[in-house]
């Protein structure tokens, strides 16, 4: 059985492509690196932002569409409503994270992280002059409890601190429980922590498991969750997100400046409310395609590179695999690129815990995906 979506487009098709992905790397490397996926758009969003350039609507963004477009999604698909008016459009996810970080905590301060996790939020909070602070992730891949009241308590040395949690988690593909996000929300609420959850794998969890958005927990806390289409419907070029205030936060929505909101594209705007309005079945197949690659991947690296480890999450396209039991080297990623010409993500750049990993974006072809795991292992020794 092949997967329909990922099927669509040749090699030769992708390659055409001007992103990042397709030409970053010469044409004789499969990109498997960057999270973007080879899809064809939904339908909806096709048309809508065809029609806005038709009809020359190329100005400035009107943000309510959007805000409303994503609270009918996230209660008909997580039972969670939000109030339209505690929340604000932002240019992205990571852009929207530290708007808000940065008002709840001072420079030099406690920004905490839980890795391995999103490379961009080691990168983000150093730019805004804050200190990152670890609380990795356990053995089992989930949140350590322990480890970020010891961060928490390290953090808010120097005054008022930030926990960037990344929800659905990226690598991993972790869905945080109801549980643990209730005992995230004690703990920062003891510690007097802003939590600040990038949400944008929200909409990629895979079917068995569900998806808990943290304001729906702690919405009266001093928290902020970022959304955006941009993951779900592989809108990265047309920039837009969501930042949704909790109740104690709220204060800081009146206090951001004028600018803040005006960083989401008019086209980015358009392109998202129509794939939240109507591109959610497009979505479910999607989501079934990579369902589908996650187990071919699996059996894949079983078979072909049996010294991989691979645990599949139940969010996201991207597979986070332990190399260490196979000879690769100390930079597995280096070495994948340099002898199998696969480009993946090298683990360490997500902090601790990323030694010998490296990551896998699986939302590709079926056909290019067992070209890569040939290459993988025909790179081993």
């Amino acid at each position: 059985m092949t997967s329909s979506h990922f099927d669509r487009l040749t090699l030769d098709d992708l390659r055409r492509r001007r992103s990042a992905k397709w030409q970053v790397y010469p044409d004789d490397v499969l990109p498997l690196w960057v999270a973007e996926m080879d899809v064809l758009p939904a339908p909806s969003v096709v048309d809508a932002v065809v029609d806005a350039m038709q009809r020359g609507d190329t100005g400035y963004a009107m943000e309510e569409p959007y805000r409303e477009a994503l609270r009918a999604f996230a209660e008909d698909r997580w039972g969670w409503r939000f109030d339209v008016a505690a929340s604000t459009t932002v240019a992205d996810v990571m852009r929207g994270a530290m708007e808000v970080i940065e008002q709840a905590t001072r420079p030099g301060g406690g920004v905490v992280v839980s890795p391995p996790v999103y490379p961009p939020f080691f990168q983000f909070i150093a730019h805004g002059d804050r200190r990152v602070v670890e609380a990795p992730l356990g053995g089992d891949g989930r949140l350590d409890l322990d480890a970020l009241e010891r961060a928490f308590a390290d953090a808010t040395t120097d005054g008022p601190a930030a926990y960037l949690l990344c929800n659905p988690q990226n690598p991993t593909g972790t869905v945080h429980t109801r549980d643990e996000l209730i005992a995230v929300a004690e703990l920062a609420g003891s510690y007097g922590v802003r939590v600040v959850a990038d949400e944008i794998h929200a909409p990629l969890v895979l079917p068995g498991a569900g998806f808990v958005p943290y304001l729906d927990v702690a919405g009266d806390a001093d928290a902020v969750a970022v959304h955006s289409a941009s993951k779900g419907w592989n809108l990265p070029g047309l920039k837009a997100a969501v930042a949704v205030f909790g109740e104690a936060a709220r204060p800081d929505l009146a206090r951001l400046p004028e600018i803040v909101p005006h960083g989401a594209s008019h086209l980015g705007v358009i392109s998202h409310t129509a794939a939240l309005r109507d591109g959610r079945d497009w979505l479910d197949t999607v989501i079934a395609d990579i369902a589908a690659n996650t187990r071919r991947f699996r059996e894949l690296l079983a078979a072909r590179l049996p010294g991989a480890v691979y645990r599949p999450g139940a969010a996201t396209y991207l597979a986070w695999v332990d190399l260490r039991g196979v000879a690769l080297g100390d930079d597995p990623a280096g070495r994948l690129l340099e002898r199998g010409r696969v480009a993946v993500v090298a683990g360490p750049d997500f902090g601790t815990g990323g030694e010998g990993h490296v990551r896998v974006n699986l939302a590709t072809s079926p056909s290019i995906l067992e070209e890569a795991v040939d290459r993988m292992a025909a790179s081993v020794g």
